[in-house]
């Protein structure tokens, strides 16, 4: 089994989010980036399909700026065995990655991809779903659990009710939650291994998609500063107390 893993490049989820003094968007100049945790959740789950016997080639794919081979080292230095970086800097939206990831699905023929459930820089939710119905695959979604079996993967997914699995004939679209495990860190040893991996580095445009931007962000603003917390005396006065908070709440 061949299995396609889309990973994105955003700001590491350890660092403070700036938003830029005209509003424009989040700074991202000199701050850390890393690959979206989603992402490495996908990549983790590759790789152990990989360490079972159940596929025999993984390929990490990124769309962004040259800097996002970085995250595509990560992967490779997890396990990949080889990536693609479609180079851009311009923002793209979810419906261009996956038309793009469509173009890639047609060259490479995967018989799974999988991907991060969302990205933690816009929390959009969306590119998985649209590719699994540009390409009229079946798809799972937030999978907490994945496993191979008889030409088909049975799939877990955490819901209120408890879990609901899923039996998605192959090919299929699997988005990945952060229960699904724990990744690997990568030594030094593994990222030096992984330079030495091919890394395709090739132009937007080359897949003929257009990815103008469809949305206008009219303005990013931060979130309102968290007041200080309050003191009560008794419990009666902590059911007065919410009782206030949820009416002032019910009041906006």
């Amino acid at each position: 089994m061949k299995i396609l893993v889309a990973v994105k490049r955003v700001v590491d989820h350890n660092v403070r989010i700036r938003v830029k003094p005209d509003g424009s968007g989040v700074e991202t100049a000199n701050v850390r980036m890393s690959m979206n945790p989603f992402c490495k959740n996908a990549v983790e789950a590759a790789v152990q399909l990989a360490e079972q016997g159940h596929a025999t080639e993984i390929v990490a794919v990124s769309i962004g700026p040259k800097a996002a081979s970085d995250v595509l080292l990560t992967a490779m230095a997890m396990g990949v065995n080889r990536s693609i970086l479609i180079e851009t800097d311009a923002r793209v939206e979810p419906l261009a990655v996956a038309k793009l990831l469509q173009a890639v699905v047609d060259e490479e023929k995967p018989d799974l991809v999988l991907l991060g459930k969302q990205a933690v820089d816009d929390d959009s939710n969306q590119t998985g779903q649209m590719l699994a119905g540009l390409l009229d695959w079946p798809q799972a979604t937030f999978a907490s659990a994945i496993e191979v079996e008889d030409g088909a993967v049975k799939v877990t997914r955490e819901v209120d009710y408890g879990r609901a699995e899923s039996r998605l004939p192959l090919p299929a679209i699997i988005t990945a939650d952060l229960r699904l495990n724990t990744p690997r860190n990568t030594a030094l040893p593994m990222v030096m291994k992984a330079r030495q991996k091919p890394l395709a580095v090739r132009p937007v445009a080359e897949f003929g998609v257009d990815i103008t931007p469809r949305l206008q962000i009219e303005k990013t603003t931060p979130p309102a500063e968290r007041s200080g917390g309050k003191t009560v005396g008794s419990v009666d006065d902590l059911v007065t107390a919410i009782g206030d908070d949820v009416a002032n709440m019910e009041a906006l």
